[in-house]
């Protein structure tokens, strides 16, 4: 009998990971093994994974020495990082969270070196800034030189693999459908209408749920996306088609009225600039975003990518409308 290919997830515990590591456990006939990378291996979710039959081993991007033995003996790794992740006060002063990931990915990309892995999945995003540049659109910066800081990391470390020759599959995702769950879905207003306010104007947008990343990772398609960018997404849909969507799944009506960005940059939330930044991402380049992620690919690689109708029909409960 071959021996299983062992793949090593990083943020096993979170939402792209967990999903890969779901789908590995799902498919005990595969060619693959999961091996759970988390900082807590004693976590309720790491032995819920251990408990399942994944391998549960302690490892964090910024020890690059517990990475470099999480990787030893795997055939391939799936890379994310948390650019929201929780930090103390004095991790804020020490660095921007923008440097934390570009840290961590060149962290990443040489233990995966020194480990000759032969397969890495990197998680990443566009780097925003040379499309406001090429639209010519001026757009206030976020932690020194970035457009949105979220985004732009990640693409700049994309370099941190290339650069080392690590044999990388560039997996560039996309706005969360959980996002619906955690205030940017529609809200009821002062007269009791249900509202969606996203700032697209009439703009398409891509979307994904999280559980889908990691579960459309390439390891099984060997060699054929390494060296390659694959963008991805499970729905495209206008502001006016999702309060459709909406409207369906809740059985009330939905109204889409949208914010301008420069609405929201003012609205003095703490994450304002850098949320209305990429939704003007999002808007100014919604034919090249969109059009990069072609959903018929997204499926062939994952036929059980969820359109959004179906995950709302699953979460509509959760979403909070007052």
């Amino acid at each position: 009998m071959t021996e299983k290919k062992i793949i090593a997830v990083v943020g096993a515990t979170g939402a792209q990971g967990g999903g890969l590591v779901r789908a590995i456990l799902a498919d005990p006939a595969g060619p693959f093994t999961a091996r759970a990378l988390t900082r807590n291996a004693e976590s309720g979710a790491a032995r819920e994974l251990a408990s399942q039959g994944a391998e549960v081993i302690e490892a964090d991007l910024d020890d690059e020495t517990s990475l470099r033995k999480a990787f030893d003996g795997a055939y391939g790794a799936y890379v994310v990082t948390n650019f929201w992740a929780q930090r103390t006060p004095e991790q804020e002063t020490e660095r921007t969270r923008a440097e934390m990931e570009l840290d961590q990915a060149a962290a990443a990309a040489r233990a995966a070196k020194d480990a000759e892995l032969l397969h890495v999945v990197w998680s990443t995003l566009e780097d925003t800034r040379p499309h406001f540049q090429r639209l010519g659109i001026d757009v206030p910066n976020a932690l020194g030189s970035y457009k949105v800081p979220h985004f732009d990391a990640k693409g700049e470390a994309n370099a941190s693999f290339t650069a080392l020759g690590v044999p990388t599959t560039f997996l560039q995702t996309t706005f969360y459908y959980e996002a619906f769950l955690q205030g940017q879905g529609p809200r009821r207003n002062d007269n009791g209408e249900l509202v969606l306010t996203l700032p697209m104007a009439d703009n398409t947008m891509a979307l994904i749920a999280a559980e889908d990343i990691g579960k459309t990772a390439l390891f099984r398609r060997g060699g054929q996306f390494i060296g390659k960018t694959v963008s991805i997404a499970g729905t495209h849909a206008t502001g006016e088609e999702l309060a459709a969507t909406f409207t369906a799944a809740l059985g009330e009506k939905v109204v889409y009225r949208p914010l301008t960005t420069d609405a929201m940059r003012a609205s003095g939330q703490p994450i304002a600039l850098e949320m209305a930044n990429m939704f003007q991402f999002y808007s100014e380049a919604s034919e090249y975003f969109t059009a990069v992620r072609d959903l018929d690919l997204v499926r062939e690689l994952n036929p059980e990518l969820q359109p959004l109708d179906t995950w709302l029909n699953q979460h509509k409960n959760e979403i909070p409308l007052d």
